[in-house]
């Protein structure tokens, strides 16, 4: 009786043993036994672009991964193949929403149509720095961006200067629904009404920021006005459409053209003197103060509403002037 009674004990502390062992053999990769705890995960922002076709975006991209190098935090760069695919880019911010991350950085196609978003992503306590775009809400910490109002103006000025103060121009627009679009279309628009009275601007066309679209539009503007004197391209890509159709209709120093960032065909076209000169930004900057301020953001710390990372004028005389220099990207 008592052998049985000992057998039936050990085999009931063997049985225990393994459920033990079984129940802690599932254990996360990279942790240890013990007292031991895994380490804090880094804080992750997903940083949401308006695309990648243009050569600034990568710009802006390299600056938001030197940043997220500095503040020891994980981002993601993304954004969609066009800028005119606003549905595109909200999925984007519905799906960065849905991870939780710690804070979103945004340049916004649609300044209105993202708001229903930002008030989710307010209500779950993720705060959102916008970067280049800024929107219609008060939601945003921050935004990282230009000031487009007085850069466009300071095209204006220089346009007029270049076509002798009077004469017909024409402006082609990334669109109309950014806050850039807006703000680089009516920063033009009002600066040449309220100074430059004697010059007449003949037509804004919005081309989605994409050169062929862009091409496309500039050359029935210039076919339609054959007495046109300048053209101002709001966007990279809209700057190289209004240069692809001036060289098409071989229209090379009859047509001031101004554009409006960087890239190798600017670069090239401004030293050749085919584009009297451009607006540059800094996209490297504005990557990195975007991410800066949302890494101010999630530790509670005082982020500026609006973060200006300036503009500078630049033409055949200055490009290769160091302080233009590292504005300008290929």
């Amino acid at each position: 009786m008592k052998r049985t009674r000992v057998l039936s004990i050990v085999a009931g502390a063997t049985a225990a043993a393994v459920l033990v062992a079984g129940c802690a053999a599932p254990r996360p990769a990279g942790t240890t036994g013990g007292a031991a705890q895994p380490a804090a995960a880094k804080p992750y922002i997903p940083v949401i672009s308006k695309g990648f076709q243009h050569q600034f975006w990568q710009a802006v991209k390299l600056g938001s991964e030197r940043a997220a190098k500095d503040f020891n935090v994980d981002i993601t760069f993304e954004g969609p193949e066009s800028e005119a695919q606003v549905d595109k880019q909200i999925e984007m911010l519905q799906t960065a929403i849905d991870k939780k991350p710690a804070a979103i950085c945004l340049a916004a196609l649609d300044s209105k149509a993202v708001i229903p978003l930002l008030e989710k992503a307010k209500a779950a306590n993720i705060p959102v720095i916008g970067f280049d775009s800024g929107v219609d809400s008060d939601i945003p910490v921050a935004t990282a961006a230009t000031d487009n109002i007085a850069a466009a103006g300071y095209a204006a000025d220089k346009m007029a200067e270049l076509i002798g103060g009077e004469g017909e121009v024409a402006v082609i627009v990334h669109d109309q629904t950014s806050r850039t679009g807006i703000d680089r279309r009516d920063g033009f628009v009002k600066r040449i009404k309220e100074k430059h009275p004697k010059i007449t601007i003949v037509d804004v066309q919005y081309g989605g920021g994409d050169h062929l679209k862009s091409t496309d539009l500039a050359k029935a503007i210039i076919q339609a006005h054959p007495n046109l004197k300048g053209f101002f391209g709001a966007n990279e890509g809209s700057a190289i459409g209004v240069l692809n159709a001036v060289t098409e209709l071989k229209k090379e120093g009859q047509i001031v053209v101004i554009g409006y960032d960087a890239g190798k065909q600017q670069k090239d076209a401004v030293r050749s003197a085919v584009m009297a000169g451009a607006i540059t930004q800094d996209p490297i900057g504005i990557g990195y103060k975007c991410v800066e301020a949302a890494v101010k953001a999630i530790k509670g710390e005082k982020v500026e509403k609006n973060i200006d990372t300036g503009f500078k004028w630049y033409d055949k005389t200055n490009i290769d002037a160091d302080d233009i220099k590292p504005l300008l990207y290929d």
